[in-house]
């Protein structure tokens, strides 16, 4: 039986609280925040009268959202400090193709019934589908109830015509988005190409036709199995030494962000931004908890357990920074190798409770905000539109927003034109959703281990306690639920 050699937490010295990674993260947050307000990418020099293209002397006279602008770029920031951010996101997608393969093909080739795969893979999908539509109805509920867009009468036709352009390339890559299309991506046209090809699905789909094969043959494939363990255990390290740069990738990445956005943007759209936060918030303490309190777990327990990786996540804007650690975790937790390696990977793409939420609240909003009116037969229609196209969405940024205009470009109620007006503050959502579809990847997987009986209670404890025990005694399949 395979197992993992990797340091356990509990048995790290623990130093002064600044060297703790999620610390260090958080402060580059912080300040990557402080120069991002104070240095700005963008300043505006003049606002142009809709009719004339001219400087207008009075502004005031239109409404924030609906104004044509003339802008200086500083390109400092986008020169020195978003390379910074982007380069530890290239990193942390290198990684992510062998930490997937590894973990799956291990896992599969270690079951002793292979049978367990089907279960797991249709338990999996049953929790995505249940909490994925979940979602997309509390997103229209709070819609309704609280408004968000009421009240701001915006006509399509005076936004910003360059963010209006914008959004209609948002729309073009939605159009890319079938069904038939994200099933055929699945397959990899060569075996290397899974790896190059920028997409966890295809590493996924390899993994599994291959550790199915090592587990046919036997003995005969162990030799092989305990090269790919070896392999596992470099490859941890790895992640573990990259993770070290977390803090100059989210510093970088947050600087951009609040320099390109804006602190203006945040205000002029507070009541959304908080509406998408506060609904992803009670989500996650109040449906989510309910779910672990159910696993055995306290949903503020698994929180803090997973707080490093949260804060990387807040700082780079996507979930995927953080995959390999998560997978990680969740072996340190108690769930099962196949488990984690069929669950987590494709949560990433099924499993989206924050991009669910945003989708249904972020189109009513767009509605409210145009005065466009939507019926009860409306938003059932928008509704099952939503579960169609919320489905292959990836976990990189930008994604949701991609999967909104494809929500939108099928149903012709709602201008999509009016996309434009949350355009500017999508990196702010982009935060809320990445880090709710985190928080609910992480819950799904140990809901599946204890529903399929492969959740050792004991590591889960150890874990929620901050003592997680060391791999080094895991096997890769556990039954002890």
């Amino acid at each position: 039986m395979a197992v993992i050699d990797a340091p356990a937490e509990s048995q790290r010295r623990k130093g002064p609280f600044y060297t703790e990674l999620y610390f260090q993260v958080l402060l580059a947050i912080f300040t990557g925040g402080l120069i991002g307000a104070f240095f700005p990418l963008w300043d505006t020099v003049a606002v142009l009268d809709p009719a004339t293209g001219q400087p207008m002397m009075d502004p005031t006279t239109l409404h924030p959202l609906t104004r044509q602008v003339a802008i200086e770029e500083h390109g400092w920031v986008r020169e020195y400090l978003k390379p910074l951010g982007d380069l530890f996101i290239k990193v942390v997608k290198m990684i992510i193709a062998p930490v997937v393969f590894l973990t799956i093909t291990i896992g599969i080739a270690g079951m002793r019934d292979l049978g367990k795969l089907g279960r797991v893979v249709f338990k999996a999908f049953a929790y995505f589908l249940t909490f994925s539509t979940l979602a997309l109805v509390v997103g229209l509920i709070v819609a309704n109830v609280f408004q968000p867009g009421a009240g701001m009468n915006i006509d399509p036709a005076t936004l910003d015509p360059s963010a209006v352009e914008r959004v209609h390339g948002y729309e073009q890559q939605s159009h890319d988005m079938t069904v038939l299309g994200f099933i055929s991506d699945i397959v990899p046209t060569t075996f290397v190409g899974a790896f190059t090809g920028g997409s966890i699905l295809p590493v996924l789909f390899l993994a599994v036709v291959f550790g199915i094969s090592l587990a046919s043959v036997g003995e005969r494939g162990q030799q092989a199995l305990d090269v790919l363990t070896s392999f596992s255990t470099a490859i941890f390290k790895m992640v573990a030494i990259l993770m070290r740069a977390a803090p100059i990738g989210a510093f970088g990445a947050f600087a951009f962000i609040i320099a390109d956005q804006g602190v203006d943007a945040i205000v002029d759209l507070a009541k959304l931004i908080g509406a998408v936060w506060l609904t992803s918030l009670l989500f996650v303490l109040v449906i989510l908890g309910a779910v672990g309190w159910w696993a055995g777990f306290n949903i503020f327990n698994l929180i803090r357990y997973l707080k490093e990786e949260l804060f990387l996540v807040l700082g780079t804007s996507s979930s995927e920074s953080a995959l390999p650690a998560l997978m990680e975790k969740m072996e340190r937790a108690g769930c099962a190798r196949p488990v984690v390696g069929l669950v987590v990977p494709t949560g990433y793409s099924f499993n989206l409770d924050g991009t669910n939420i945003y989708m249904t609240l972020a189109a009513l909003f767009i509605a409210q905000a145009t005065n466009t009116p939507l019926g009860l037969n409306d938003q059932i229609i928008l509704l099952l539109v939503a579960m169609l196209s919320s489905k292959g969405a990836a976990g990189v940024t930008g994604a949701g927003f991609i999967t909104l205009a494809a929500t939108l470009a099928v149903f012709p109620s709602i201008p999509i034109a009016g996309m434009a007006i949350i355009l500017g503050v999508d990196r702010f959502l982009s935060e809320c959703r990445a880090l709710t579809n985190f928080i609910g990847n992480a819950v799904a997987t140990i809901v599946v281990s204890r529903w399929e009986g492969a959740l050792d209670r004991d590591r889960l404890k150890a874990a929620m306690k901050g003592k997680p025990m060391p791999l080094a005694a895991a096997p890769i399949e556990q039954d002890t639920d």
